[in-house]
């Protein structure tokens, strides 16, 4: 496969170095060179096959938004920044996100997802459009074995966390990945999932039964943890 050619644009090593480590998780990007100002950036573009660019916008000389104003042709841009007061003349110039610093994996792989999203847009669209579903199936990379894996949430049944690795139950399939429950308590929807343990969440949609102490899901039993067992009662009450 070939890999997108992504440029860093960035005053600060420290930022620079941040987004490198994250693109490291991406085996169909690479990072084509680094810059630290508008100019450079200029002649990696001129020269060299770019095709992502990760753009700070506070830099010496000539910001990050001047810098894409005075392109004919700009590659895709992912703005990167320290301030929100710039976020809509960015997505003014269409750019794919506006990251704010610092950048969390979570926040990185929205953004790669939207540049995926984008470069296989209109450009491989069917000369017929069919009708588009009402909404798209939702989902989230994961991180397993070295690489991003994409799990639909309608797919998930359950989560484990088994002391630093977490455990996605899907209907005959596992991914394991090295990241804690509490992270996919935060970026799952609060009305599709629920924590019922320290060691659990489920899928609301999925529980097979329950009583006053437990679960039932997958065709296992799992106990419903003390500080979550009135939330949960209420909730499958309705």
């Amino acid at each position: 496969m070939l890999k997108a050619q992504c440029l860093i644009v960035d005053d600060e090593p420290l930022a620079i170095d941040v987004i490198v480590n994250h693109l490291g998780n991406f085996s169909g990007l690479a990072v084509a060179g680094t810059c630290s100002n508008a100019v450079e950036a200029f002649e990696m573009i001129k020269k060299h096959r770019i095709d992502l660019v990760f753009l700070d916008i506070q830099m010496p000389e000539i910001n990050g938004i001047s810098f894409v104003k005075s392109l004919k042709k700009p590659p895709a841009i992912i703005f990167t920044t320290a301030y929100r007061d710039f976020a809509i003349e960015g997505f003014d110039l269409n750019a794919i996100d506006y990251l704010l610093k610092p950048i969390s994996l979570e926040r990185f792989i929205q953004a790669i997802d939207k540049y995926y999203a984008s470069a296989a847009g209109p450009a491989d669209l069917p000369t017929e459009i069919p009708v588009a579903p009402a909404a798209q199936r939702a989902s989230i990379f994961v991180k397993t074995e070295r690489k991003m894996m994409r799990v639909f949430l309608d797919e998930i049944y359950l989560i484990e966390s088994l002391k630093e690795y977490v455990i996605i139950y899907k209907k005959d399939k596992k991914v394991i990945t090295k990241v804690p429950i509490s992270h996919f308590e935060n970026i799952l929807p609060a009305n599709q999932f629920m924590r019922i343990h320290r060691s659990y969440i489920v899928a609301v949609q999925k529980v097979e039964a329950y009583t006053q102490t437990s679960i039932e899901i997958l065709n296992k039993e799992l106990p419903l943890g003390r500080n979550y067992k009135l939330e949960i009662l209420n909730r499958l009450a309705r």
